[in-house]
């Protein structure tokens, strides 16, 4: 049996009615995707900012950083979740707007490219945090030198995000 994107317009208008019908909620979804984004991008953006600037400093000063970094993830996953259920929701809105929109597809790649490039950036920071990486050597130069261009990776897919999802919600 193949499932038609009337079907899952069918399925799905009851919650198309109350979004559409109710601006407490789609205000309320909006606002809270709009919260996921300046939480979850702020602290990955500071936190990218701080691995660049630190990573010319001294080992003792690194390895506290890289302790830093390791209490934001939480923070992080926690706001990509919150973007990831009110963007589903408002993609439930109106599945055949947003579902067709090339916009879309491109926002929902950077994102997994975010998503990628932050289990890299953790895998990475982990590496360094061990003990026979705390030592200034050849192979912590070339994580520190992952660590630097995942951050700035970092920063770039937060922002091109932001913008695809802007340009989504102008053109639908």
């Amino acid at each position: 049996m193949i499932i038609s994107l009337n079907d899952i317009e069918q399925l799905l208008s009851p919650w198309q009615n109350a979004y559409s019908d109710s601006t407490v909620i789609s205000t309320s979804i909006t606002a809270m995707h709009l919260i996921g984004m300046l939480v979850g991008g702020g602290l990955a953006i500071a936190a990218d900012r701080a691995t660049l600037r630190i990573s010319h400093e001294q080992p003792g000063q690194r390895q506290w950083h890289l302790g830093e970094l390791n209490a934001i993830h939480r923070p992080v996953l926690v706001a990509m979740l919150l973007l990831f259920v009110t963007g589903v929701a408002m993609l439930a809105a109106d599945v055949t707007t947003f579902v067709t929109s090339p916009v879309l597809w491109i926002k929902l790649g950077l994102v997994a490219l975010l998503v990628v490039n932050g289990v890299v950036l953790e895998r990475t920071e982990t590496a360094l945090r061990r003990p026979d990486k705390s030592a200034e050597d050849a192979a912590a130069a070339k994580l520190w030198d992952r660590l630097r261009f995942s951050a700035i990776v970092s920063i770039a897919l937060w922002i091109s995000t932001l913008v695809a999802g802007s340009v989504l919600v102008s053109a639908a």
